[in-house]
């Protein structure tokens, strides 16, 4: 069942300079494929750096060297009026889990907490759901600083950080010519 006002914010304005290209263009449709499996009821993209074509809403940021948080403010200033939670997601993440989106916007619907995010091998990743009244307080740095209930999804396995071309996984490289 679709959370009609939760909607998931893509980060997908960095350079990607240690890649070595754009790695949006390999990374980011797979990324919002597995964000629709999960029960979010829109998805936006941030695009900055780079403008690549998505199938999703997206908004460009023109301030996203400033960091992350800057990037995720602009996403989250797109939101509709009715919208009252934010679950953000890297598109640099491929092996993304929709049941991770999932557990933890159960958690903030039973606990109410503001910020409420995944952990894996007890350390904070993402997804993280943001409630609207935390989005002001984003810094340029992004959420991470901001205090969250954290949610253990160790059996969901960790959504993956492509920063490298040799990270990539090989569902995603082309095949080798011959």
């Amino acid at each position: 069942m679709r959370n009609e006002h939760v909607t998931a914010v893509v980060l997908a304005a960095g350079a990607s300079t240690r890649f070595g290209g754009v790695k949006q263009r390999i990374l980011l449709e797979p990324v919002l494929e597995r964000v629709r499996e999960s029960s979010v009821g829109e998805v936006i993209v941030v695009l900055g750096a780079h403008d690549v074509e998505v199938s999703a809403r997206a908004v460009h940021c023109p301030g996203w060297e400033r960091g992350r948080g800057a990037s995720l403010r602009c996403g989250l200033r797109a939101l509709d009026e009715e919208v009252v939670a934010a679950i953000v997601v890297l598109a640099d993440g491929p092996d993304l889990n929709p049941a991770a989106i999932d557990r933890v916007l159960h958690v903030w619907q039973e606990s109410g907490a503001e910020v409420v995010a995944a952990t894996y091998e007890g350390n904070r990743g993402h997804p993280v759901l943001l409630a609207r009244p935390v989005w002001e307080r984003v810094p340029d740095e992004g959420a991470r600083s901001l205090p969250a209930l954290l949610v253990p999804c160790d059996d969901l396995g960790p959504p993956g950080d492509v920063d490298f071309a040799d990270d990539v996984p090989e569902r995603f490289k082309p095949p080798a010519a011959e």
